[in-house]
């Protein structure tokens, strides 16, 4: 585990520069930089207090900024974001820890009939500038109901957003945007990401909605979030060395698409891959898939979709729970395969 960051000096201080953060440290700094610029920001959860979040992304918060802006709430999600959904409506800004993804059903009513629909059935009198960091994903071992992504479950609900964390740098970029935001939004973290490490500029906030090309290439788009964003770019360095050139793009939002990026990159590769850790089906992928056949996007190949097992959830087995979430050597396979069609 890695060392927590010190204190966050102030934002206009540290604007601009570009420190090397492990992804938990980015979160931590984000929480700190946009709790210090303003004071409406507060952060509730399980242990995000006393205890620094139960997989460290709070330390010295508490300390820092008191225990009237980082509560502790009981295990309890509904009633916890029912309450963030309050203190939006009375002028706050709060953030809220949801501990596994897998525990977003728990809180179903507020997020499917509350957060999303309150600023329409308002007149739009009211905004709901609620964020809920949800820890998702595999590798971690913590078993079937501890392992979702939950990625795509809600980019069906006008009115939400929905972000996914594949590095330190967006981390801490789609985070500070998410907190901004007057809507709500649903920023996802990668358990099996914390202790990454990578360039952070400190001060850098994320445009809403757009996608980011991590690699060029002009035989195949490939298009990942979270994990499979790290292990894609893996699999495009191993094809390098075959001659086969991948773009990779890290889709960074769920809703809204980028369909445009993925569109334009699209047209000039001629094949896309889509790398997902859930099932396609129902997904962002499928989502995807559906935009640009809609829209006419010529495709030399048919989309090939790297993903979960259909039918299997997440098992608890170290060596079952690897066999079954996608790797860079599936997805150089799978890319492979979508080259020489």
């Amino acid at each position: 585990m890695s060392t927590p960051i010190e204190a966050a000096p102030a934002v206009a201080a540290a604007e601009g520069s570009e420190l090397v953060m492990t992804y938990r440290e980015a979160i931590t700094a984000a929480l700190a930089d946009e709790m210090s610029a303003d004071p409406d920001v507060l952060l509730l959860g399980e242990d995000v207090a006393t205890e620094g979040g139960v997989f460290k992304t709070s330390p010295g918060l508490v300390e820092r900024f008191g225990h009237e802006r980082v509560l502790n709430t009981p295990i309890c999600e509904n009633g916890f974001v029912g309450v963030a959904l309050g203190m939006s409506l009375m002028g706050l800004r709060p953030i809220v820890e949801i501990m596994f993804a897998d525990f977003l059903p728990t809180a179903g009513d507020a997020v499917v009939n509350q957060l999303p629909k309150y600023r329409f059935m308002s007149g739009g009198q009211c905004s709901v500038p609620v964020t809920l960091r949800v820890i998702s994903g595999g590798t971690g071992r913590f078993g079937t109901q501890h392992s979702a992504t939950g990625e795509s479950w809600l980019m069906g609900l006008p009115g939400l957003r929905v972000a996914t964390a594949s590095s330190p740098g967006s981390a801490y970029e789609l985070l500070r945007a998410a907190i901004r935001d007057d809507n709500p939004v649903i920023v996802h973290e990668h358990k099996g990401l914390y202790g990454r490490k990578g360039e952070v500029r400190r001060g850098a906030i994320a445009e809403v909605g757009r996608a980011a090309v991590l690699r060029e290439g002009s035989d195949v788009t490939v298009v990942a979030t979270l994990l499979m964003v790290e292990r894609t770019l893996k699999a495009a360095e191993a094809l390098a060395a075959e001659g086969i050139a991948a773009e990779v793009i890290d889709l960074r939002w769920i809703r809204p698409l980028d369909v445009a990026t993925v569109s334009a990159s699209v047209e000039r590769t001629g094949r896309l891959v889509i790398v997902e850790e859930q099932v396609h089906h129902g997904g962002w992928g499928a989502a995807l898939i559906s935009e640009l056949t809609m829209a006419g996007v010529p495709m030399r190949a048919r989309p090939v979709a790297v993903s979960l097992p259909p039918d299997l959830p997440v098992p608890y087995s170290p060596p079952l729970e690897d066999a079954i979430l996608p790797s860079p050597e599936r997805i150089a396979e799978a890319v492979r395969g979508a080259v020489r069609a």
